[in-house]
């Protein structure tokens, strides 16, 4: 069987300063009604990682609309990461989410993008928009992960070094160092969503390796105690590490994406 060739990157400007965000779609040839899916990747990820090309290839097969994109600072959009911050990726993803869909859509958050499809959420709840979010898929959810898993992780010296010289760099198993900047963290600190209960008004799935050393399983936990109001199903995978990126993984995530629509 011939594969569907990969779709070329087009670009959309964003915010004040004109961010050239990359986005890629995979069109619905076939949809039939159903939803369409965006996918919201996560922290120094792009959208050519293993889960957003799997979930982009069963788009094609199946005739269904996948929209995703780089925030800015990421993989093939302008700016640089370290400028960055949860308010201005937000940014980017509803700007996406406005100008390349239509109709209800399921919003697939992985880690970060979790943080960030929860967001999403509450912004078109507070346009009165709640409708069109068909539903939430979440991969190793990282809501509020500056606050809870990065600043209060840090050390006292570490914590100094962000406050006076604006950046540190934490080790990656994943690649280079990755930068945590002081704006990210007081950014991220006006954009927290656990503590207190709230709704999105939709069907949401989360999955979770209980291996995952860079997001603990106790930490989707949080997240599905804030969620009392939805229907609400979580997957724990028990030898599932933060990337659930092998084919048993991608076989539960598109299993989630179908149950919903």
């Amino acid at each position: 069987m011939t594969e569907t060739p990969e779709p070329a990157p087009f670009f959309l400007l964003v915010g004040d300063d004109e961010r050239r965000i990359a986005v890629r779609v995979t069109a619905d040839a076939a949809a039939n009604g159903r939803p369409g899916v965006v996918w919201c990747g996560g922290f120094l990820s792009d959208m050519r990682g293993t889960k957003a090309e799997e979930l982009a290839r069963w788009g094609a097969v199946h005739g269904r609309r996948v929209v995703r994109f780089d925030y800015s600072g990421h993989g093939e959009s302008g700016g640089d990461f370290i400028d960055g911050t949860i308010s201005r990726w937000l940014e980017d993803a509803l700007a996406v989410f406005d100008r390349e869909t239509a109709g209800p859509q399921i919003v697939v958050g992985s880690s970060m993008g979790g943080w960030i499809a929860l967001l999403l959420a509450r912004a078109l709840a507070a346009r009165g928009e709640s409708a069109r979010l068909a539903g939430l898929v979440l991969i190793a959810p990282a809501p509020d992960f500056t606050e809870e898993l990065v600043w209060k992780a840090m050390t006292p010296q570490i914590r100094a070094e962000v406050m006076e010289k604006g950046v540190w760099y934490r080790e990656s198993e994943y690649g280079p160092p990755q930068p945590f900047t002081r704006r990210l963290i007081e950014d991220g600190r006006r954009n927290l969503v656990l503590g207190a209960p709230f709704a999105v008004g939709c069907p949401v799935r989360i999955l979770q390796g209980v291996a995952d050393d860079t997001v603990p399983w106790q930490h989707a936990m949080k997240l599905v105690t804030c969620l009392a109001e939805d229907d609400v199903v979580v997957t724990l995978v028990k030898d599932g590490d933060h990337r659930l990126s092998r084919p048993e993984d991608i076989e539960r995530i598109l299993a989630a994406v179908e149950s919903i629509g």
